[in-house]
């Protein structure tokens, strides 16, 4: 699906990050090139539905090397670039100024700033400054992409910003050095499961070439065996990627039609487009969901009806016939809802679009942009499975969408996002959303106790009728007075396991939450005047908690699956 402009999404495609030496083993090279072409190409056999894309900052060697061979194979290049053009020239030799010279028209470039404190004139001489350049150039093809591909010769170094350091960070979240960055502490204490390594051994100019050039894969629990597949992890949350992008495909027409409400700096935003994709498809999943909830839970309460009917009233043939035919459509339906993934998709499609909300505000109100250390994936879905994190994969993907497209991220922008995002209570905007989703919770919520308290009054005034009137009451009287007790106790039972499926409790007290962290927020902001970055310190809160709330609401609904053996 490409964004507003015509070009293809990052979000949509599977990114291979590219770090390796810059002093290559000549007689090495072309074997090393075969190599890498033999990479991606089977990785684009094994992932079809994903097209690759790369991330090179085009640097002299292996960078330059791989994206070559890239758009050769007709593959899609960015180039995050460390240093300002000119200077960034002034670093290569004559003939891979050459190869760079060919290489940036057939690539898009994406010009990474100077580290905070750091000066033009300091980044213009080899040393520390320039070092830490290159340090944030690796370190954000690390944060972006998908897949890590390491030309290397596996070997520590204490450079800051080489590979070995480079693909260290990858895999733990660390790097040695004076960068001004300090990693989240959800990654110290537990790095991105997620993340994976391609290693295909490159020897050093100077340097005896490797022993074993196969390449294998390293993820944070150690290397693969050479040649061996990725995980089986990785491939089920490439698969599952692959998935929101076929949906994305399927329903294009649909989404494209509910594209019409966005406001017009929304509609400009890439993030934002990938959010519209998955905010409909969770909605598209959300209803199919509640169908089968629903319907499941009449289901289980018309087969203990048939049951009871059969066993005190009517002792006839149809009823245990119909008692198996509703055990057939619930379990039919259950069936095709597990093996179709609905609730699964439906999870997985809301904290993806919840997720990229964030990204997107955060975007548009200039938190995020090139060299940004503030990343709205960077701590989203820390806790959970390697299978989950195809969503902070798309997340990756469309924040470099998000920083091709230039924004205003002036004041006039943050007051938009803070109108749009915030609102107010009586309007638009997530406070009157939560407010109005609490309010309606708690409505149904106490709609249904009152109808379970009902059932469970019904059912006792029925037992205390045979209690006192026993003897006076003829046996099929009694026998209905029985069915209609295990009548009224299966369906107050079906609608108390139905409130404790839908965790109609728990959502309410998270509205309420949600509803107060922006109506504070809200109330900072209003006090803040006009100061930009104050009121961007606000938003970053803001998003902040709402990614926290939304991980937690994942995972709370992922222990209630659907209730395929409960019929």
């Amino acid at each position: 699906m490409p964004a507003a402009d015509g070009t293809p999404l990052l979000a949509h495609s599977l990114v291979i990050g590219v770090s390796g030496h810059r002093k290559l083993h000549g007689d090495d090279v072309p074997a090393l090139q075969a190599r890498v072409r033999a990479f991606l190409v089977d990785l684009q056999a094994q992932q079809p539905d994903l097209p690759l894309a790369l991330l090179s900052s085009l640097a002299e060697g292996s960078d330059q090397l791989v994206a070559q061979v890239a758009l050769d194979l007709g593959l899609r290049v960015v180039a995050p670039l460390p240093l300002p053009m000119d200077l960034y020239r002034a670093d290569f030799e004559i003939e891979a100024l050459q190869a760079l010279e060919q290489l940036l028209p057939r690539v898009e470039v994406l010009s990474l700033p100077l580290v905070s404190g750091t000066s033009r004139e300091a980044v213009s001489l080899r040393g520390p400054a320039r070092d830490q350049q290159y340090a944030q150039a690796g370190i954000f093809v690390s944060d972006h992409c998908h897949v890590l591909l390491a030309l290397w010769d596996g070997q520590p170094s204490d450079q800051l910003g080489g590979t070995a350091q480079v693909v260290e960070f990858h895999l733990h979240g660390v790097m040695r050095g004076a960068l001004d960055r300090q990693p989240a502490a959800a990654t110290l204490l537990g790095p991105d499961q997620e993340n994976i390594v391609h290693h295909l051994p490159a020897a050093r100019d100077g340097d005896a070439p490797p022993a074993d050039p196969r390449g294998r894969w390293l993820t944070e629990d150690g290397a693969c065996a050479p040649d061996a597949p990725p995980p089986a992890g990785f491939a089920r949350m490439f698969e599952r990627q692959a998935g929101f992008v076929h949906d994305a495909g399927k329903y294009a027409d649909a989404i494209d039609e509910a594209r019409q409400d966005d406001s017009e700096d929304a509609a400009r935003c890439p993030v934002w487009r990938t959010f519209g994709t998955a905010d409909w498809l969770a909605r598209a999943y959300q209803q199919r969901v509640a169908r089968v909830l629903r319907t499941t839970y009449v289901l289980v309460a018309l087969m203990g009806f048939a049951f009871f009917t059969y066993t005190d009233v009517i002792s006839d043939d149809l009823v245990i016939y119909a008692f198996l035919v509703l055990f057939a459509i619930g379990s039919g339906l259950a069936l095709l809802a597990n093996r179709r993934q609905w609730q699964r998709k439906y999870l997985d499609y809301r904290t993806l679009a919840e997720g990229l909300r964030v990204q997107s505000y955060w975007r548009r109100a200039g938190i995020v942009v090139p060299g940004s250390r503030t990343t709205a994936h960077e701590n989203f879905l820390q806790k959970q499975d390697t299978e989950l994190g195809w969503i902070r994969n798309v997340m990756r993907g469309a924040s470099v969408d998000g920083m091709r497209v230039a924004t205003a991220a002036d004041e006039a922008q943050v007051d938009a996002v803070v109108r749009e995002w915030i609102g107010t209570p009586d309007g638009d905007g997530q406070l009157a959303y939560y407010g109005s989703a609490s309010r309606r919770r708690a409505r149904l919520h106490h709609r249904a106790e009152r109808i379970a308290r009902i059932c469970i009054g019904l059912g006792v005034a029925s037992a205390a009728l045979l209690a006192l009137f026993a003897h006076r009451l003829d046996d099929q009287v009694k026998l209905v007075l029985v069915s209609g007790m295990g009548i009224l106790s299966v369906a107050a039972a079906v609608q108390e396991a139905y409130m404790h499926k839908k965790a109609d409790k728990e959502l309410i007290r998270q509205y309420g939450f949600m509803q107060r962290i922006f109506a504070g927020a809200k109330r900072l902001l209003d006090g803040l005047g006009d100061d930009p970055a104050e009121r961007r310190r606000v938003l970053v809160a803001l998003g902040e908690a709402a990614l926290t709330e939304h991980a937690e609401w994942s995972l709370m609904h992922r222990e209630r699956p659907l209730p395929t053996s409960r019929i």
